[in-house]
């Protein structure tokens, strides 16, 4: 057995090696070129989107849910336990100026998790119970023409729902929290658990999405606060703290007390391949969600795909990098949660710290439960059609009820190269499909122009 989880880790070390990180920022940078910086030029209009009405929808314009819902199912499965604990995992390998290539990645990210809105409603399709299904596998069989690669994806997909991000990571991580700072019994914590994602799931898409509407706000300005509190307390230690970043990120981290001191390239891995895995931008899970979305444009859901990436990583992956330099804490003998934790109790309070720690963790892993259900679902739909997505469901559930009483490293391993596998097919299809996305960007925003001219021409003739 040994022999054999040996085995996984150095694959799983290969996948989430260079070559798949080189890959999955090259794909940003490119797409960032081609688009000359959307991110930076439209993310006002991006965020300004999530917030106004699209006046061009009808009642016959397709989609499940509004736009910003299903821009909160995508962030209910990214924003999770990596932006408490992966960022303190990165920061522990890479010194503080991981979270400088965290930044980066999350950069260039916002340029792929853009081109992945936009392709996955360009080329989703109706089922045959009347909802919108779409994402990789739709566009790289439909648009590059590849029903193999599709496929390969779809059951990666249906593969890291079952058995690594959406249930036993999760699961084990909300009763273990629940246990430590409640005392409350694993057995009761997941039986409340696999209520709460029966009830929700079953319910479908606009179900988990208005679960979604109202958990992800509320969680992620919950975190927020709380990190700007402990940053606004410590406001002349900032300056100090963001040099620190900047610098560790070209040159050797020294060690200090339980740090063992991080070369320049460990620093750039660790950022580069926890930002990925916190902000999913290329690996092809949030366009599954963005589908769903009610718009008649697949540019304009693109763009508010995309502020996903920067709520994520530049917004909340920041915050916890900044509070766990700021305190010190990268510099103790913890690692993972327990850093974190340590940083809020030193930063706020040794007994309001580690409950805020506690309850993010929990909303966070629980809303991950949640969007990687419909994740695993729309892939085993596409799989095997809609008679496909009731017993997944149920799958789903009872491996949700067992995730806190299996201790399967194993599987672990093998489910976070699944997750890295589900990359390479999606990153094939944005190259490949690229030449479709500046069309599209073009042409939307032509149009644009052209009716705010339009406008202004009317209201001065007026």
């Amino acid at each position: 057995m040994s022999n054999l989880l040996h085995f996984f880790n150095v694959v799983d070390s290969f996948v989430w090696g260079p070559p798949l990180l080189i890959l999955l920022v090259g794909t940003g940078i490119y797409l960032t070129l081609r688009l000359g910086l959307l991110q930076i030029l439209k993310l006002p209009l991006a965020i300004k989107y999530i917030f106004t009405k699209d006046e061009s929808l009808t009642e016959e314009s397709e989609g499940d849910v509004s736009s910003f819902a299903a821009l909160c199912t995508a962030l209910s499965a990214t924003i999770g336990t990596g932006n408490i604990v992966g960022v303190a995992t990165a920061v522990k390998a890479g010194g503080p100026g991981a979270l400088f290539w965290m930044w980066i990645a999350g950069f260039f990210g916002m340029a792929t998790k853009y081109a992945e809105g936009l392709l996955a409603v360009k080329y989703r399709v109706k089922d045959e119970n009347g909802q919108m299904s779409g994402g990789p596998m739709y566009y790289i069989e439909k648009g590059l023409g590849n029903k193999f690669l599709a496929k390969i994806f779809a059951i990666f997909g249906v593969a890291v729902a079952f058995f690594g991000m959406g249930t036993f990571t999760q699961v084990n991580a909300i009763t273990q929290a629940a246990k430590i700072s409640f005392n409350i019994p694993v057995v009761i914590t997941t039986i409340i658990i696999t209520v709460l994602v029966a009830m929700v799931t079953l319910g479908g898409i606009k179900s988990i999405s208005a679960v979604a509407e109202r958990l992800v706000p509320f969680m992620a300005g919950f975190y927020i606060l709380s990190s700007t509190t402990i940053l606004v307390l410590n406001a002349k230690l900032l300056p100090e703290t963001i040099s620190l970043i900047i610098k560790s990120a070209f040159t050797p981290s020294a060690a200090f007390g339980g740090f063992l001191g991080a070369t320049v390239m460990k620093a750039m891995q660790s950022g580069i391949a926890r930002g990925v895995f916190s902000n999913e931008s290329g690996l092809g899970s949030a366009p599954i969600a963005a589908a769903a979305a009610k718009t008649n444009s697949c540019v304009r859901q693109g763009l508010i795909s995309m502020t996903g990436t920067f709520f994520d990583t530049i917004i909340i992956c920041t915050m916890t990098g900044l509070v766990l330099v700021l305190t010190d804490a990268w510099n103790s003998d913890f690692s993972g949660a327990a850093m974190t934790t340590s940083a809020f109790k030193s930063g706020l309070s040794p007994v309001i710290g580690p409950y805020i720690v506690t309850i993010g963790l929990l909303f966070f892993a629980f809303t991950t439960i949640l969007g990687w259900n419909y994740y695993g679902e729309k892939c085993a739909e596409y799989l095997l059609g809609v008679k496909g997505i009731k017993p997944y469901k149920y799958i789903y559930i009872v491996l949700v009820a067992c995730g806190a009483f299996l201790k399967l490293e194993l599987i672990w391993i093998i489910a976070d190269i699944f997750n890295g596998l589900m990359a390479i097919p999606n990153l094939i299809a944005l190259i490949g499909l690229s030449p479709i996305v500046i069309t599209e960007t073009k042409q939307y925003f032509e149009e644009l122009k052209l009716k705010i001219k339009t406008k202004t021409e009317f209201n001065t003739t007026i």
